[in-house]
C-alpha cells in the first residue's frame, strides 16, 4: 500500500483529560472541521472520530499535513496557540501502522473499557460523515466496510462484545432492562463526577429523553444536561424529584447518604422505584431496600457483572487480533492492487487512442458491417493486449515488485501524460 494514509490521534493513552476535553468535536464541530481542511489541504480520503476518550483525524496525502490539520483544529476550537495541544498528538505517518490502529479502535481493542460496544457505532456516524461530505475516497469506502464486516465476525465469532464491561454501562443497561414495562420512565442522576456522567452518555445512548441532573454545581449539570438533551434541576429539589421519578441513579461523592430510610419510605410508590447506588461510600442508606416497592443496586453488585464480563472479553482479545489480522491481510492485498489501476488504466486509455486513430484512417473505406466488424476485432486484440501486462502487475503486487514494472510501461507508452477517463 502507498505511504498515504494517516493518522494524528489524542486519546486517553497519550493525553490528560483537560487535553482531550479541550480538543474534543461535536457533531457541528466536526463537520465544519472535514470543510475546512477539504478546503485548504489536498486530501483523497479525510474521517474525523472524536469521542469523550480521543479526537483523531485520518487522512490520505503523500505529504505529511499533521501540523496544518493541528492547526485548524485549533482554530475550530478557539485554541490560540496550537502548540499548546501539538506535542500531545501521536502521529502515526506509516500508512499500514494508522489502517491497522483504526481496525484496533473500531473493534474496541483501544477502549478504556475493552470490547466498547458504542465505538462501532461513533465509527459509522463519523464515517457517514465523511460520505455525506464527499471527502471519502475508494480507499476510505473499503476500509470501512471491512472493518465493519471485521466487527460483524468479532460480535458472531467471539464473547468479545458480550454483556456489560463497565460499571457506567451495566447501570444504563440495567436501567433499561428494569423500564422496559415503564412508559417514558423519569430517571434522576444525582452526581456527575465521572461514572456518573458516563452514565449520563449512556442513557442517552440508550434511547432515554426523561432524564434530570442535578449536581452540588448547578453549572456542571446545566452544561451535561444541554449537550444530552436532558433537563437539569438545583441540588435542594432532590426530595421533590425523589418523588416523581423511577429510576434514581446515585454517584454523588458523601460521607453520609444523602437518601435515607425515612425520606424513601415517607413516598407514595405504587408500583415500583429503582435505586442505584454507585458512590463509595454509599450515597443511599442500605434499609431503603426494605421498603415495599424498592429495588436497590449497589456498586458492588454491578461491578461483579462487569468483572465477569471483562474476563470474558479479555480471553477473546487472541482470537479478536487472529480475525482482524485476516481482515487486515485481505485489505492489504486490495490496496496493493488499486496502486497500479491508474496505470492499467491509462495503458488501455493509450492502446484505445491508438485503436481509434487506426480505425478512422480507413472507415470511410469500409461500409458499415465492415466498420462494425473491425471496430469489433480491434477490441479483442486490444483486450488481449492489455491482460498479460495487467495481471503482471496485479502478480508483481503481491510481491510488492510492482513499482519498477509501472515505471516501464510509463516509459514504453509515455502513460505520464496520459489522463486516466472514467470509463462509461
Amino acid at each position: 500500500m502507498k505511504a498515504e494514509f494517516k493518522l494524528i490521534s489524542i486519546s486517553h493513552k497519550n493525553a490528560p483529560l483537560k487535553i482531550r476535553e479541550a480538543v474534543s468535536l461535536n457533531e457541528d464541530q466536526a463537520l465544519r472541521l472535514l470543510h475546512k481542511i477539504n478546503d485548504v489541504l489536498t486530501v483523497e480520503d479525510l474521517f474525523i472520530l472524536s469521542t469523550c476518550n480521543r479526537t483523531e483525524i485520518y487522512y490520505s496525502s503523500p505529504q505529511n499535513l499533521s501540523a496544518t490539520i493541528i492547526k485548524l483544529l485549533a482554530a475550530e476550537k478557539d485554541i490560540a496557540n496550537a502548540r499548546k495541544i501539538a506535542g500531545h498528538f501521536v502521529q502515526v505517518l506509516d500508512s499500514n501502522a494508522a489502517v491497522t490502529h483504526l481496525f484496533h479502535v473500531a473493534i474496541g481493542l483501544e477502549s478504556q473499557v475493552v470490547g466498547d460496544m458504542q465505538i462501532i457505532n461513533q465509527v459509522k456516524k463519523a464515517y457517514q460523515m465523511s460520505s455525506d461530505t464527499n471527502v471519502a475516497g475508494p480507499v476510505l469506502h473499503r476500509l470501512m466496510h471491512t472493518i465493519f464486516y471485521t466487527n460483524k465476525r468479532v460480535v458472531q465469532e467471539t464473547a468479545f462484545k458480550d454483556g456489560a464491561a463497565s460499571v457506567s454501562y451495566a447501570t444504563a443497561s440495567l436501567v433499561e432492562d428494569l423500564a422496559k414495562n415503564l412508559v417514558n420512565p423519569h430517571v434522576l442522576v444525582i452526581g456527575l463526577g465521572e461514572i456518573g456522567a458516563d452514565v449520563v452518555k449512556n442513557l442517552k445512548e440508550f434511547g432515554f429523553r426523561n432524564v434530570t441532573l442535578i449536581n452540588r454545581t448547578r453549572e456542571t449539570a446545566d452544561k451535561l444536561a444541554k449537550e444530552c438533551g436532558f433537563a437539569s434541576e438545583e441540588f435542594k429539589n432532590l426530595p421533590l424529584l425523589l418523588a416523581t421519578s423511577e429510576v434514581i441513579i446515585s454517584s454523588i461523592s458523601t460521607e453520609k447518604p444523602v437518601i435515607k430510610y425515612n425520606q424513601v419510605s415517607k413516598l407514595h410508590i405504587p408500583g415500583y422505584k429503582h435505586f442505584f447506588d454507585l458512590s463509595i461510600p454509599r450515597s443511599i442508606e442500605k434499609q431503603t431496600e426494605k421498603i415495599p416497592g424498592v429495588s436497590l443496586h449497589n456498586i458492588d453488585h454491578i461491578k461483579a457483572k462487569t468483572d465477569q464480563t471483562l474476563e470474558k472479553r479479555l480471553a477473546a482479545v487472541d482470537r479478536v487480533k487472529q480475525i482482524i489480522q485476516e481482515s487486515l491481510i485481505e485489505f492489504f492485498e486490495w490496496s496493493k492492487g488499486i496502486t497500479v489501476s491508474p496505470a492499467i488504466k491509462k495503458f488501455k486509455n493509450a492502446l484505445e487512442d491508438i485503436r481509434k486513430e487506426e480505425i478512422a484512417r480507413y472507415v470511410k473505406k469500409l461500409n458499415p458491417d465492415e466498420a462494425k466488424l473491425i471496430d469489433s476485432i480491434t477490441k479483442s486484440i486490444m483486450q488481449k493486449i492489455v491482460k498479460l501486462p495487467a495481471l503482471s502487475l496485479k502478480a508483481a503486487c503481491k510481491r510488492d515488485d510492482a513499482e519498477s514494472l509501472v515505471d516501464v510501461l510509463n516509459q514504453l507508452f509515455n502513460l505520464e501524460d496520459q489522463p486516466v477517463k472514467k470509463e462509461k
